[in-house]
């Protein structure tokens, strides 16, 4: 798992790409919720480089977006694979998060 992170005036727009699994899901909850202790309340995954995600990735995502929504914050999710796509429609957690095409549309839903 590599996690890139650039900030976009408020948004903090974090790059995941390979796999969110079991072996790694704590080291992008842990880089979430230390950026949320910042003050940090909005952001963006850009997932188009993620090939894969399982139960325990699905969970952290939800937690985070949970917390931030507690806070008037929002993550947002960009870039999905047709494959991560079905994963978020068959288990109903893309009724929770708003997903978008591409980073830039995500970013835009911001304002």
């Amino acid at each position: 798992m590599n996690l890139t992170e650039k900030k976009q005036n408020e948004i903090v727009v974090i790059g995941l790409e390979g796999r969110l699994d079991t072996a790694n899901y704590e080291e992008v909850e842990k880089k979430l919720w230390e950026m949320m202790e910042k003050g940090e309340k909005f952001f963006l995954l850009d997932m188009e480089k993620l090939n894969y995600i399982s139960s325990s990735g699905l969970r952290v995502l939800l937690k985070s977006l949970k917390k931030l929504r507690s806070e008037d914050g929002n993550l947002v999710l960009a870039g999905l694979n047709n494959i991560l796509q079905d994963v978020f429609e068959i288990s109903g957690f893309s009724k929770f998060f708003d997903i978008y095409p591409s980073t830039e549309e995500g970013i835009k839903s911001f304002k």
